[in-house]
């Protein structure tokens, strides 16, 4: 079972940049790999969190509308 969610183009490019944004971090230099690698990698999770976060509770109309 899917989540209606996950049928939105904006939350699918949302997971596609965490991964990328991720293979980026890890070529951060190792001073930075802990500090700033992990709050951008944490940035870009957050925003399909925050889609799917949104959609939860709501009614077919009202998802529509979101």
């Amino acid at each position: 079972m899917s989540f209606k969610f996950e049928k939105l183009i904006v939350w699918q490019k949302a997971v596609d940049l965490s991964a990328v944004v991720d293979e980026v971090a890890k070529r951060f230099p190792s001073d930075e790999r802990f500090v700033l690698a992990t709050q951008i990698k944490r940035a870009a999770d957050s925003i399909s969190l925050n889609i799917a976060e949104g959609s939860t509770g709501q009614s077919n109309p009202e998802f529509k509308r979101f």
